[in-house]
């Protein structure tokens, strides 16, 4: 029942460069973090594959794609979008190959987000509106203002590994939706739903050039060699705070415009007056999905103190309960960390929170299961309390299935020890007072915040975050914003 067992995957991945399928002569192996298994062998891209991929997207900017009208171009993510859907087992089979996560998660989520994409910015750019004043003039006859988009040129992505098809597409939709070409690189870590995709654009009909695919590592790899490109107009990036500010010094040299979203320490806030069963629920679903892998997830839980023993049994109770697995198991809570290398990384900070002083109140360690998982990437999900606000588990991102908790007694101190970190992604308010939501919400320094609630997204509403978690806003009319250019026009009347 491990993984891969009934997926038919490619054995080699290659790239995608102007509409056709490239292997280098350099390869990696992709491991299945279910059972330590060989998934397929990937071609990693040279400088030179690079470069060919840049100067596709450069002549298809030029081609038919940059002369194709908006409704032409929104036709055809939509076509995109439907290529998905009928191949959605296919893509579910690639991101649980690649990542291990629950197939219920990448069939109601990631690839259903995938989809969602695409047809969100595709209705967007038919529908966005620009700027129209009408100004005054010392002869009196006044002049007429108003903006038009244009694409930015050539756009380098680079995709994160947590959520491979639904942050590629994230950036990939909105920037052809705006008219550019693109040249994209996904995480070397899951680059088989990428590898799909770039199929069904091709039998969508859009024009060799205008997607381009790259696989490979960051340092010495695809990744510089994309940001260090002199042809690349712009650069959008999910990732490492510390990647991202390697990469924002690699582009400053030629201004090149950025979008980054980095990591997060995300606090979560409990008051006594919330929904005490919908708040254990809802930190239980922010610490721990996708094996907390996600950037949104809640590391940091704050309690009111008249509840906070009681809140900690309950959430020591669930996490036991959860159940860790093989993917396609039913009722499965939890898979694998995405590799053993990021398994180490977590178990380090496991070892480091007992040698700062926590108590374990559930995890702390790696399951057993006496068959191939064992040779996979599982960890328990780990609840921590007592540590101090400064202690380094509660200020540095560990990207685990761990939070700590910890009480607290007044409404402003615990505003301020959230906003005491050098992240500022997202955070979760559980109240039921409304007053008070109104109240904290604005003085919590994060790019998103939620009342009464987690992971709830509008493809509308701009995402993003302040401090070390990122730079820039994407989603819905900011997307827009992002991936044009922007022209003013003034015409004298």
């Amino acid at each position: 029942m491990n993984s891969t067992s009934s997926v038919h995957l490619r054995p080699q991945l290659r790239h995608f460069i102007n509409g056709e399928f490239v292997a280098s002569a350099k390869t990696f192996r992709n491991i299945s973090p279910v059972d330590g298994k060989h998934i397929a062998d990937v071609c990693e891209a040279d400088a030179n594959n690079v470069d060919a991929a840049v100067k596709a997207a450069q002549a298809a900017l030029h081609g038919p794609w940059g002369r194709m009208a908006v409704s032409e171009r929104a036709a055809m993510l939509h076509k995109i979008a439907d290529g998905i859907q009928a191949r959605f087992d296919e893509f579910v089979a690639a991101e649980v190959a690649d990542t291990g996560r629950p197939v219920h998660q990448a069939r109601t989520l990631d690839v259903a987000r995938g989809i969602a994409n695409f047809r969100t910015f595709a209705d967007l750019a038919k529908t966005a509106n620009t700027d129209l004043f009408q100004s005054e003039s010392a002869d009196g006859l006044g002049a007429l203002n108003y903006t038009v988009r244009k694409p930015l040129g050539v756009v380098g992505i680079i995709s994160p590994w947590n959520l491979p098809l639904l942050l590629f597409t994230w950036k990939v939709a909105p920037a052809l939706a705006c008219g550019n070409t693109v040249v994209a690189k996904p995480s070397e870590e899951s680059p088989s739903s990428a590898t799909l995709l770039a199929e069904v654009i091709r039998d969508a009909g859009v024009p060799p050039g205008v997607f381009n695919l790259i696989h490979g590592f960051g340092g010495n790899s695809a990744g510089e060699f994309l940001t260090r490109h002199p042809d690349i107009d712009a650069i959008t990036f999910t990732g490492e705070s510390k990647t991202g500010s390697t990469i924002m010094k690699a582009v400053a040299d030629g201004m090149k415009e950025v979008s980054f979203e980095l990591g997060g320490k995300n606090a979560a806030v409990v008051f006594a007056d919330a929904d005490f069963d919908a708040a254990v629920a809802g930190v239980m679903r922010s610490s721990f999905t996708n094996s907390g892998q996600v950037c949104l997830c809640s590391e940091r839980v704050y309690v009111e103190r008249s509840i906070f023993d009681r809140f900690v049994a309950a959430m020591k109770e669930k996490t036991q309960a959860l159940k860790i697995g093989y993917p396609a198991e039913d009722n499965v809570d939890m898979g694998p960390l995405i590799s053993h290398g990021h398994r180490d990384k977590v178990l380090s900070y496991y070892r480091l929170a007992v040698e700062e002083g926590a108590t374990v109140v559930a995890g702390g360690g790696i399951p057993t299961f006496n068959d191939e998982r064992d040779d996979g990437a599982y960890v328990q999900p780990t609840i921590w309390t007592g540590l101090p606000d400064d202690a380094r588990c509660v200020t540095e991102e560990i990207f685990g299935p761990v939070c700590h908790i910890a009480p607290f007694d007044r409404e402003d101190e615990v505003i301020g020890r959230i906003n005491d970190s050098d992240y500022g992604l997202t955070c979760a308010i559980w109240t039921s007072d409304l007053k008070r939501a109104h109240r904290v919400a604005p003085q919590i320094e994060a790019g998103l915040v939620w009342v009464n609630t987690w992971y709830l997204r509008d493809l509308r509403t701009p995402f993003g975050g302040v401090k070390q978690s990122g730079l820039g806003r994407e989603g819905g009319r900011y997307s827009l914003d992002f991936y044009s250019e922007v022209t003013n026009i003034c015409i004298k009347l």
